[in-house]
């Protein structure tokens, strides 16, 4: 089981940047696969970034591409996610999740996720 917690959201102007984190409990970290979601007033929770366990390799919502980048210490039992040119439309609450352990998963499927954490908000101001 892993437990996980987000921090770094707040309020940045449009073309600013944050950089999110997310703290895993554990000894296991390692062998888990790991998201980011995000989900706006009033909108379903979104697919924004996805980190496998083996090989490290990423996949990125079109709407996030070459903009904000995933990654992960597995000395730390952390995920990141550094966001640059922020715009209006990324202001949502954010969620890191865990899937696949010891295994694969697919990186958009909220459902095959097996731990979330509380969230953190992002607002960005026009």
């Amino acid at each position: 089981q892993v437990q996980l917690a987000e921090s770094g959201g707040g309020l940045v102007q449009a073309g600013g940047s944050l950089r999110l984190s997310c703290a895993a409990s554990g000894r296991t970290f390692s062998r888990y696969s790991m998201g980011w979601f995000r989900q706006a007033p009033g909108k379903e929770r979104e697919f924004v970034a996805h980190i496998s366990w083996i090989a490290g390799t990423t996949y990125y919502a079109d709407s996030v591409k070459g903009r904000f980048t995933i990654s992960r210490d597995n000395a730390k039992n952390t995920l990141y996610l550094q966001m640059n040119s922020l715009k209006p439309q990324d202001t949502a609450v954010y969620y890191c999740a865990a899937c696949g352990f010891g295994t694969i998963c697919l990186p958009k499927a909220l459902n095959g996720y097996d731990y979330w954490g509380q969230g953190t908000q992002v607002t960005v101001s026009s």
